[in-house]
């Protein structure tokens, strides 16, 4: 492979939400940023084709108080009060500058925001990531790099220097430097058997090209890790996997179960306590399971159809070439887990200015442990907070000078020397997508996949982590023709490392905090003392280290 080295004050690894507005956040810096996007920024990320509501907004009558109450109660007290009150006290700005961008911010008659309940507003929100994109592309100090798929933090004692991957169009690799660095990629999907099967397995409510790199880049360089076992399962229409809150807030749709009964009162409303509610009836024989729709009158139909035709158009086709929701009530179902730190805590260990445990690295977004019900405009507030953690690690160490970066060239060479061993590689029969079927299935049997309801046990979890270990051992002899399938033999090997954390978490959290998120069948009740800490790890050389710390108020840690 050829090599094109670049140098900058600031790289930001990711250009999905966060990512763009930490960029924009420093654009009038007077810093050089360089944005690396495996995709196209234009139209990245989570809200590559838009989202109809921002779900993180205080209304009127509420404080951000009131918001790090409902996430910190939500996630069952295992979360960072510190990092959602600073998020919190910020999303009502975002929004406001969101909408000074373009985002059309739906009003009520009164030409008030129009709200879905107190903590969130409707948008129409299909060109959101342009309107975010464009933000970036006209900042003169920023340049956003398009296609790269970035493999590998540049590391050295313990700080970052910048980082190396791989263009996926051509036959080039790049290497770049910079004083800071802002990891602000997608969570993990595609790690456990979907909904779907063949070729629409990648059907699913989570973006399937958010492999959880970032997080296993950080994984493998030792930076600490929390929380991956709260993992997240959404509510979804059946077979679309489309969102279920439209319908189930904006119309005040109740679950019920094939009888006809209201069920969801009898197991609680927290976020997982809603999935589970559903999947103990069908547990029970009272499924299929559905959103009551039927009766609502045609002007509510329409809406629906509008706003699914925004956000998720197969289930707007779906009710096109069949029933409306006025006619039959809709089937939903639970989506394969997934580790994203927009919806829990799960992800990297942060200070509050969203530095890493490793010097010169910060996270942001998905990625980002601590503070689950980010959504939107809590990614965008967690990006402009790395921003000013990097601006203010930067004034502090002004005075150390970049290493030149021929100090690097083993390092780098190795990362290279092992991109182009793949094109090498003779092959051994089995592919990238063997193996990724391979992962999801032990994935789903052993480790509380779909067809277990969720559920594992230690024995269980100890034969997924000797396979998986196995697959990984595997996919070193796979081979690459092109850039593309080397991309996707780093996306697999990116998920088998996310799985080998996740396993160990789900066996460190002796409990059941969380149903169906966390449904360990060896201890299926919550636990005291296992409510006072936070399951952390660091990675070292194939072994996860487990390192249990205690939760205090306001953590600042």
């Amino acid at each position: 492979m050829d090599l094109k080295l670049y140098t900058t004050d600031v790289l930001i690894i990711g250009g999905g939400t966060a990512g763009c507005a930490a960029a924009i956040r420093l654009k009038d810096s007077g810093l050089r940023v360089i944005v690396a996007e495996k995709a196209n920024i234009k139209r990245s990320g989570c809200l590559a084709s838009g989202v109809n509501a921002l779900n993180a907004y205080i209304s009127k009558g509420h404080r951000p108080e009131d918001y790090v109450d409902y996430a910190m109660k939500d996630a069952e007290g295992i979360a960072r009060e510190d990092l959602l009150l600073s998020i919190s006290e910020r999303v009502n700005q975002v929004t406001w500058r969101l909408e000074e961008a373009g985002l059309p911010v739906l009003k009520d008659k009164n030409g008030h925001y129009a709200t879905r309940g107190w903590r969130n507003v409707k948008i129409n929100g299909e060109n959101i990531k342009p309107l975010l994109a464009k933000q970036v592309d006209d900042a003169p100090l920023v340049t956003v790099i398009n296609h790269i798929n970035i493999t590998d933090f540049i590391i050295k004692d313990r700080r970052v220097y910048g980082a190396v991957g791989f263009n996926v169009l051509t036959r080039q690799a790049v290497e770049i430097y910079a004083e800071a660095t802002l990891i602000a990629t997608g969570g993990a999907a595609g790690m456990y058997k979907p909904n779907n099967p063949g070729f629409s397995r990648h059907k699913m409510w989570y973006p399937p090209f958010n492999t959880g790199a970032g997080l296993a880049m950080g994984i493998r360089a030792g930076a600490e890790m929390t929380t991956f076992e709260m993992r997240f399962v959404a509510l979804r229409c059946k077979d679309t996997i489309a969102p279920t809150g439209t319908i189930a807030f904006g119309v005040g749709a109740p679950q019920m179960n094939a009888k006809g009964e209201e069920y969801q009162d009898k197991y609680g409303n927290t976020t997982s306590e809603r999935v589970y509610a559903s999947v103990a009836e069908n547990m029970k024989g009272n499924g299929p399971c559905y959103l009551k729709t039927e009766g609502i009158s045609e002007e509510t139909d329409d809406d629906l159809i509008k706003a699914y035709l925004n956000m998720a158009p197969q289930q707007t086709l779906k009710w096109m070439s069949g029933k409306f929701p006025s006619e039959e009530n809709v089937e939903i179902e639970g989506s394969e887990p997934y580790v994203v730190g927009g919806h829990t805590a799960s992800g990297y260990w942060v200070k509050n200015d969203r530095s890493t445990t490793i010097e010169a690295l910060f996270a942001a977004g998905d990625i980002a442990g601590g503070a689950p019900q980010k959504y939107v405009t809590g990614a965008i507030a967690e990006g402009e907070i790395a921003a000013e953690g990097i601006l203010s690690y930067l004034k502090a160490n002004s005075k150390n000078r970049m290493p030149s970066p021929k100090t690097f060239d083993k390092e780098v060479g190795n990362i290279v020397n092992e991109y182009d061993r793949f094109f090498k590689n003779q092959g051994i029969g089995y592919s990238e997508d063997d193996l990724e079927e391979t992962m999801q299935k032990i994935m789903d049997q052993y480790a509380g996949g779909i067809s277990t309801y969720y559920r594992f046990n230690e024995a269980g979890l100890r034969i997924a982590d000797k396979r998986i270990r196995d697959l990984i051992r595997l996919s070193d002899t796979l081979s690459a023709c092109d850039n593309y399938e080397l991309m996707k033999i780093y996306e697999l090997r990116e998920r088998l490392t996310v799985c080998l954390v996740l396993i160990a978490h789900l066996m460190a959290r002796k409990e059941t905090r969380w149903p169906v998120f966390d449904s360990n069948s060896d201890y299926p009740d919550k636990s005291e003392k296992f409510g006072n800490y936070f399951v952390n790890s660091v990675y070292n050389d194939g072994n996860v280290k487990i390192i249990y710390r205690k939760i205090k108020k306001e953590d600042k840690n």
